[in-house]
């Protein structure tokens, strides 16, 4: 029987000449699954390439755990350093200490934030040591005549200044005096310039030692906080919370997760939204399937209430218009995540398209395809064009072979 379903089915897909517009929309319907299907894995691949892109480039600045104390410095950093490296699952970890000042050249000026740090550690710690395009992080250690700082590319383009010229901090941490408080003022040498690929880093931050960076927020001892780079990013949050479990009351570990949270959370609930609006490309294309069938019931009539009459089940009757939907749906899934995919692998080995550095964190469209995301997109093609044929399949079986036979 099912062979026999299956001969029928595949013979009413075969257009005859009178069947020519049947056949239209029947084409139309595959093509219009298959660029839904095409849309929803090229769009959701970019995106997630964008979000993972984003979240590396956070990462790599931010490290992926931070330890501060509530209301107070680290005064004990290294103790606090030991216990943090005991707990399973920390790789490395880098103290901190965090400022904001006013930062000028020759002939320009802006404002700064200010990342004094261990240069030794971080590199362990962040990748911004990788990142550097002139100088070395760890020369911010060595010894020069003035203080010595890393600046971003955009800033050190704003400032218009090299690795070698100097330029002078203003911080407003300063003592008080009967004219108010006076700002503390450094001259600092520029020793390095580094490129993270993402605008509101390279243009806002400069990196200083421990030493000049506690002169600039008269802060005598301690840190502000620790840095943890983790062995397993996926796990940062479980790792986070033994450390918070070894360190006790007092301390707020976070993990990267937890910083940006309101960001990833923001992505994902876009990724959601684009999901269900791509969708509807493939809805338009199950009506023109419902619209195919339901005109191919009409002019299959006296054919169905013939095979009823020679002993075709209802069932079967309905079999027949099921498996032939599901040959439009199958086949436009199929050529959808084909031509998707073929147009990914374009787009991620020929980086045709480029991106503004100004405005996004990447400098080319970046694509990652994840099959989870592939597997759900054709999963849903297919239930959805399998939904619409149920109306047609269900309104061919109810023909009644005397009353159809009768009109003829």
């Amino acid at each position: 029987m099912a062979s026999f379903e299956w001969f029928v089915s595949l013979r009413y897909l075969r257009a005859k000449r009178k069947q020519k517009f049947i056949s239209l929309i029947t084409l139309i319907s595959i093509l219009g699954v298959a660029v839904g299907v095409m849309a929803l894995i090229i769009v959701l691949s970019v995106f997630t390439g964008f979000t993972e892109g984003l979240r590396d480039q956070i990462i790599g600045v931010n490290a992926h755990a931070l330890v501060q104390r509530f209301g107070s410095t680290i005064n004990d950093s290294e103790g606090v350093t030991a216990k943090i490296e005991a707990v399973a699952g920390v790789e490395a970890t880098t103290p901190y200490i965090y400022g904001q000042a006013l930062i000028s050249s020759a002939t320009h000026s802006t404002g700064v934030v200010l990342r004094g740090i261990d240069a030794a550690s971080a590199m362990r710690v962040l990748s911004i040591g990788q990142k550097m395009t002139a100088g070395q992080l760890t020369d911010l250690d060595k010894p020069f005549e003035v203080p010595a700082i890393v600046l971003g590319r955009d800033m050190a383009r704003q400032l218009q200044v090299g690795v070698g010229e100097r330029i002078r901090l203003i911080s407003p941490n300063g003592p008080l005096s009967p004219m108010g408080v006076l700002p503390k003022i450094r001259a600092c040498v520029v020793v390095g310039i580094f490129e993270t690929g993402m605008f509101e880093y390279d243009s806002t931050m400069g990196y200083i030692n421990l030493d000049t960076a506690r002169s600039l927020t008269d802060l005598r001892r301690g840190v502000h906080g620790i840095e943890i780079r983790v062995k397993n990013i996926d796990q940062a949050d479980r790792t986070a919370a033994a450390v918070q479990q070894a360190l006790g009351q007092g301390y707020s570990v976070r993990d990267w997760m937890q910083l940006n949270q309101n960001l990833f959370a923001a992505l994902k609930l876009e990724k959601l939204g684009i999901f269900i609006a791509l969708d509807l490309i493939i809805l338009v294309a199950a009506l023109n399937i419902i619209s195919a069938l339901i005109m191919v019931v009409m002019e299959k009539n006296r054919d169905i209430a013939i095979l009823k009459s020679m002993g075709a089940t209802t069932k079967a009757i309905m079999r027949i218009f099921f498996y032939q939907g599901m040959v439009i749906g199958l086949s436009g899934t199929t050529l959808g995540v084909a031509s998707g995919l073929s147009l990914c692998a374009l787009l991620k080995h020929s980086n045709l398209i480029e991106l503004p550095r100004n405005v996004y964190p990447m400098s080319t469209m970046p694509i990652k395809v994840v099959p989870l995301d592939v597997t759900v997109i054709a999963v849903s093609a297919l239930l959805i064009t399998l939904a619409a044929t149920l109306y047609p399949s269900w309104k061919a079986s109810r023909i009644r072979p005397a009353e159809a036979l009768s009109y003829e």
